[in-house]
């Protein structure tokens, strides 16, 4: 509320605050920080290239001019961010292990009579009295794209399983419906949950183990590795069963279905979706597609890349702001490719 809102914002300029924890909202340009000395962004995957930027800048606004620690989590790496880890921008640590107890998810694709499996899946998750969760890509029918949706889905299900009580949660519910959604399903009430991607991150119920995904093919990589990893979460064995549209079981994202059946390794994911989108723009907010490279391959030339940027770390080392006459040319080449303030944030 407007009162409170106004406290923090005072208590985060004049210092009294020393954490805040937050959404996107910290974004907005009201906010300005005392002395801002770490950034932490977790999910990093849905922040944009801009919004990340914008926060790393927060510092740099605040009074005491500071350019603040970044440390972005993510179970994804999403392929942007796997690119600007071998050029330098950012340090990687990789947490490879799965918790103990935990068990690798199975992951199927379903395209010869999907529903006929969905179904006794979910029966045989309903006797070991497992949750199972069944997503979708839109909230309701759109007549220009002619795919399943949450709302229609739900009574498909409701009336193939009467006896297996059914939930919906969905983006345009009010909160205290989302609410009591997601606690009917974690009480028991319910046993399956008709959801689109607002369950991606944040929900943690151990006793779901199958993740049911509908029209596969409408998602990247990453989010469905996400989605996946609301089940598996206890010791118990889990199952993702992805389930192809009419035309989901070619190309592209054909290939993208078969690296989840692959792998549950998040880097490893990655790695494949950069394969297969290609890296954007590194140094822009593109997401994917082609690279302004005339040769350098991101996957393909990873140790030339890592020898070029221990060069370069060695070079600003010696001289941040690239004043010695033999790097007057390299100088000249960041001015004119409006990279001055990247050197001297590497040179830090």
């Amino acid at each position: 509320k407007s009162a409170s809102r106004r406290e923090i914002l005072q208590s985060l300029e004049s210092g009294a605050i020393h954490i805040v924890i937050g959404t996107q909202s910290l974004l907005n340009e009201a906010i300005v920080f005392h002395q801002l000395g770490l950034t932490i962004v977790d999910e990093q995957h849905r922040f944009g290239v801009a919004q990340r930027a914008k926060l790393r800048a927060k510092g740099l606004q605040s009074k005491a001019h500071i350019n603040p620690h970044f440390l972005a989590m993510t179970a994804t790496p999403i392929p942007r961010s796997l690119a600007l880890t071998l050029y330098g921008d950012l340090e990687l640590s990789i947490i490879d292990e799965l918790p103990p107890g935990r068990v690798p998810i199975e992951t199927l694709i379903l395209d010869q009579e999907p529903m006929s499996h969905v179904i006794t899946a979910i029966r045989q998750a309903k006797k070991r009295d497992e949750k199972c969760y069944v997503i979708y890509p839109l909230i309701e029918e759109s007549e220009k794209i002619d795919l399943s949706n949450a709302v229609e889905g739900f009574e498909t299900f409701r009336k193939a399983l009467p006896d297996i009580a059914a939930g919906l949660l969905h983006g345009r519910m009010p909160a205290t419906e989302k609410d009591a959604a997601i606690q009917a399903f974690k009480s028991g009430e319910t046993h399956i949950l008709v959801s689109t991607t607002v369950i991606e991150v944040g929900v943690d119920i151990p006793e779901a183990t199958l993740m049911v995904i509908m029209n596969a093919e409408r998602f990247g990589l990453s989010q469905l590795h996400q989605l996946r990893g609301r089940v598996g979460r206890s010791s118990l064995a889990s199952q993702c069963l992805l389930v192809p549209g009419d035309n989901g079981s070619h190309g592209k994202a054909a290939q993208r279905m078969e690296v989840l059946t692959q792998t549950n390794d998040g880097f490893v994911i990655a790695t494949e979706d950069l394969s297969l989108r290609g890296p954007g723009d590194f140094l822009g907010t593109r997401q994917a597609g082609l690279p302004s490279f005339a040769f350098a391959d991101p996957l393909r030339d990873v140790q030339i890349l890592n020898d070029a940027r221990q060069w370069a770390r060695l070079i600003l080392k010696a001289d941040p702001h690239l004043k010695h006459p033999r790097h007057q040319d390299l100088s000249s080449l960041m001015k004119n490719m409006n990279l001055e303030q990247l050197v001297l944030t590497e040179a830090g």
